[in-house]
Order: C-alpha cells, then sequence, then structure tokens
C-alpha cells in the first residue's frame, strides 16, 4: 500500500473542500504545482490531483496547471474531474498524466466506459464516490440509486485496473477512515483499490493495512496532510 497525497485545484488554487461542498471550500495555497513539488520531495510516490472546477463543469478546466505539475515532478501524477470524452482522456495522458480518472461516466455511459478500458488498459482508473453506499456523480452534487459495490463489480468484469473508493461523509471531515465500508469494497472485486476519505491520522493506515486485503494498494490523504495531523515521511515508514 502507498500514501497519495491529494491536490485538489479550485479557481487555479490548490484547496480543500468539505464533504465535496464548493462553498465550503479553504484554501492552502496559490500555486498547485509549487504544492505538487512538495508533496514529491516529502517522499510521494504517486501523486492525486483533482480538477474540481472540472467535476462541478463537466468539461476539464485546469489543465494548464496539470501538465505543469505533470513535468514538474518525478513521480507518477493521476488526474480526475470533468472526464467526460475520450479526447479529454487523450489529452491528459498526452501531457504527461500517468492515469486518468473517470467519475460519472462509468456510470452513465457503460459502453464507453468498456471503450475507454479496451483502449487505455491501466491508464485508467475509476473513482466510485458513495454516500451511505450509494454512487454520487457530478462532483457529488447528484446521489444515484446504484450501489457502490455493484458499479464495482460491472466495472471489475470489464476489466478495470484500479477503482478509487471514496465514502463522500468522511471526505475533509477528519472524522476517519470508513474501514468496514473499505472491506466491503476490496472484497466485492480482484482489482487494485485505492481507498479515500477520512483519513485523519496514522491510526487510520495502521487500520487500512489491519483489514489485510491484498488489492487494496493505496490510500489518498488530503486534509490532514495540509492541517499537519499527519506526517507524509511518517506514514511512508509505516508501509
Amino acid at each position: 500500500m502507498i500514501i497519495l497525497p491529494a491536490v485538489d485545484i479550485k479557481d487555479g488554487r490548490c484547496v480543500r473542500l468539505k464533504q465535496g461542498k464548493a462553498e465550503d471550500c479553504t484554501v492552502y495555497g496559490d500555486d498547485p504545482v509549487e504544492m505538487a513539488k512538495k508533496w514529491a520531495d516529502e517522499g510521494g510516490k504517486y501523486l492525486h490531483v483533482v480538477d474540481l472546477d472540472g467535476a462541478f463543469g463537466g468539461k476539464p478546466a485546469n489543465a494548464d496547471a496539470i501538465a505543469k505539475i505533470a513535468q514538474a515532478i518525478d513521480i507518477p501524477v493521476e488526474v480526475g474531474g470533468g472526464l467526460r470524452t475520450d479526447d479529454d482522456v487523450r489529452r491528459l495522458l498526452d501531457a504527461g498524466v500517468s492515469r486518468a480518472i473517470i467519475g460519472t461516466r462509468a456510470l452513465s455511459d457503460k459502453d464507453g466506459m468498456k471503450h475507454l478500458i479496451d483502449e487505455f488498459g491501466d491508464k485508467v482508473a475509476v473513482g466510485i464516490d458513495a454516500k451511505d453506499g450509494l454512487v454520487q456523480v457530478k462532483g457529488w452534487v447528484e446521489t444515484s440509486d446504484t450501489q457502490a459495490v455493484d458499479l464495482a463489480r460491472q466495472l471489475d468484469e470489464m476489466g478495470v485496473a484500479t477503482l478509487i473508493y471514496t465514502d463522500t461523509s468522511r471526505d475533509g471531515m477528519l472524522k476517519g477512515v470508513n474501514l468496514e465500508a473499505t472491506s466491503i469494497f476490496c472484497d466485492a472485486v480482484s482489482c487494485q483499490v485505492i481507498a479515500s476519505g477520512g483519513v485523519t491520522s496514522e491510526d487510520d493506515i495502521t487500520g487500512l493495512l489491519g483489514l489485510e486485503k491484498p488489492n487494496l494498494c493505496g490510500v489518498i490523504v488530503g486534509k490532514a496532510l495540509y492541517d499537519g495531523r499527519v506526517d507524509l515521511r511518517k506514514m511512508n515508514e509505516m508501509l
């Protein structure tokens, strides 16, 4: 399992939201590229970037900043937010991003999703964001009637390499990881799973490791890193 520091971009700045709500935003820096360099310098092995403007608007909105991030650091970068077309994915990968994260489209366009997986392989991941077990889409603004584990199984059968599971009720709230839901999610699929949402202390890392799920390959850490509640180097030493 690896730690993926998160860089969320809104209005060109590095921010964190609570439960994905645009109106509940804390700004941590005016330069996402410098923030990306900071996490790479502190031992990050993979960077998780979210184009929040893209997620809310339905199309990529911070392409220039993301391209600069990919060129500025030596570690792989995965990016999600507003990737609704094949061309969106191609442009992102052409800019040097290692992995594109699909969210809304994975629920609304199953045929298109299968085509993306077949074409791009492990360069495409799917983010499944859920509240009370139900998939949320369009920047978490809409909640569907689809169970997260059901969508996960469908995507696993399509051959997706990596799923990113976020408990949106915990994201940015510093209330701890939902270990039970993460365990159930990992058991539902054979592909790799990255956990997200709620990391508050090193105890959450211990808890995830304690699940002993061989397909749990990473955990995304955001607000706890920015608030100094956890230390990236220390967490890496635990793995």
